[in-house]
């Protein structure tokens, strides 16, 4: 039993305030929060891919299937989203925010680790709301180091800020556990490792991975054939961030995946 759900049953936490907050005035003791799943980032040849699918619940209820999970937060910089969108969308906002600050009063950017930080500082300032179970937000960072040793940097976090930097791939939500075995078998015993794909492949392994985790997560919304809803796909490179257009993803998913 998680520490909210032991207050709820000895009746010491009050969510009816809460419930108010959100417009649900005779609402029910207990509410169910919107997540959003499933993220995942990898390294290869380009660069760093970030993807998301669209989905977003609450409980067993799809509230929305075209969230987008995977948010700019600088030049060279991606959050990617798993947990409370309203949350997460917010410490994106406060984030992006710092970094613009930062640039145009110190003319200069923030360095990689005063950016990791600056998000994990967000994230331990919402335990609170984590405590209470209605604010867990379980991110992925990635970002690209020009001022060091010239190479994209990924982080993932856990819901108390801490950080940890990983050199092949992270993912987060609730379908990650299928992402991360599709992209460790891939990284393991597939025809290359996931560095020295090129961008067409990494793709394609993206697509692959998100519609697994959906076949076995419902809260995962992979690719949506009949709505054509596919995932948002990003890619940090030194050149910049570039989004991938819905048109190249679906031309992707039909030739390779379907």
């Amino acid at each position: 039993m998680d520490f909210p759900a032991l207050l709820r049953r000895h009746g010491l936490l009050n969510e009816a305030p809460i419930a108010r907050s959100l417009g649900v005035h005779s609402a029910p003791a207990h509410f169910t929060p919107t997540q959003a799943t499933t993220i995942l980032a990898f390294k290869f040849t380009g660069g760093v891919l970030v993807a998301g699918d669209r989905r977003a619940t609450a409980g067993n209820t799809v509230v929305y299937d075209r969230a987008d999970k995977v948010l700019e937060i600088d030049r060279h910089s991606i959050m990617a989203i798993a947990g409370v969108p309203a949350t997460a969308w917010e410490m994106a906002r406060v984030l992006e925010h710092s970094l613009q600050y930062f640039r145009r009063t110190q003319l200069q950017e923030m360095s990689v680790d005063g950016k990791v930080r600056a998000l994990s500082k967000l994230l331990r300032d919402n335990f609170g709301f984590v405590m209470q179970g209605v604010g867990v937000v379980v991110p992925i960072f990635a970002t690209f180091d020009f001022a060091g040793d010239g190479q994209p940097r990924l982080y993932f976090y856990d819901a108390m800020g801490a950080n940890f930097e990983v050199t092949e791939y992270a993912a987060t939500g609730s379908g990650s556990p299928a992402v991360r075995g599709v992209l460790f078998y891939e990284n393991r015993w597939g025809k290359k490792s996931l560095n020295k794909l090129r961008e067409e492949d990494a793709v394609t392994l993206a697509l692959r991975a998100l519609d697994t985790a959906a076949e076995a997560d419902t809260a995962t919304g992979g690719v949506d054939r009949q709505g054509r809803i596919f995932p948002v796909i990003k890619i940090i490179s030194r050149d910049g961030i570039k989004t991938l257009g819905e048109e190249q993803i679906a031309e992707r998913f039909k030739k390779t995946v379907a």
